[in-house]
């Protein structure tokens, strides 16, 4: 049985990506065993559960704080849930939206950036059929975002970040952004936060977060394993 240590700010990429290597292959049913966690019957209601059972398995240290889950590394951890083609399942939620205050941010001051400088993928064979439990783990990889990849995901940020500044956060839906998207991120329809309505008058809305379209990380992993999707 593997060992999993789980707080170690010396930790290097290499452990890290060392530590992948212990998991691949294994059903997220296993590891949850080895790491004594109870596997929930479906995610409806524990759709973290999966993020949180790996940033166990493999030391990440940040947990709620607005740090990079490896921070000593610069590494943020993100699970991929795909087919048996290796087809992302859905797009992968990145971090909250800010709604107010946004007038001067630049992209390289947001948070986005920040965490998308580095990225741990870790690919997690999830179709809908398959029990959680029996949902397998596969091989991860280091991501940097290449020129072209900065530039798409720059563009978009900018064109929603406009678009919430002047007031058009009711007007973005999911299909704005080529590889970026913003949608509606809250636990009920009560959960509502500040913005800026169309006239420039303060309103209350359901927060925002920042999704990657499964079309830009279907081709991320494309070009990682050299996949045909």
């Amino acid at each position: 049985m593997a060992t999993y240590p789980v707080h170690d700010t010396l930790l290097t990429t290499e452990q890290l990506l060392q530590r992948c290597q212990l998991i691949a292959g294994l059903t997220l049913g296993q590891l949850a065993n080895q790491l004594q966690v109870s596997v929930p019957a479906d995610l409806k209601r524990d759709k973290g559960w999966v993020g949180q059972l790996l940033e166990l398995a493999l030391g990440a240290e940040a947990g709620s704080q607005a740090l990079p889950d490896f921070p000593n590394l610069g590494i943020e951890l993100k699970t991929l849930p795909i087919d048996q083609q290796g087809k992302p399942l859905e797009s992968t939620y990145v971090c909250v939206a800010p709604l107010t205050g946004v007038t001067n941010q630049s992209w390289q001051q947001s948070w986005i950036c920040q965490k998308l400088q580095q990225v741990l993928w870790v690919p997690i064979l999830a179709e809908r059929q398959i029990p959680v439990a029996d949902r397998i783990i596969g091989s991860a990889f280091l991501w940097r975002p290449n020129a072209t990849e900065q530039q798409a995901l720059q563009q978009d940020w900018e064109e929603l970040m406009e678009l919430i500044a002047l007031g058009g956060i009711d007007h973005i839906r999911g299909a704005h952004g080529k590889v970026l998207q913003l949608r509606p991120k809250a636990a009920d329809s009560k959960a509502l936060t500040a913005a800026v309505g169309a006239g420039g008058e303060p309103i209350l809305t359901l927060p925002r977060g920042f999704y990657l379209k499964a079309s830009f990380t279907a081709a991320i992993l494309r070009r990682q394993f050299g996949l045909i999707i």
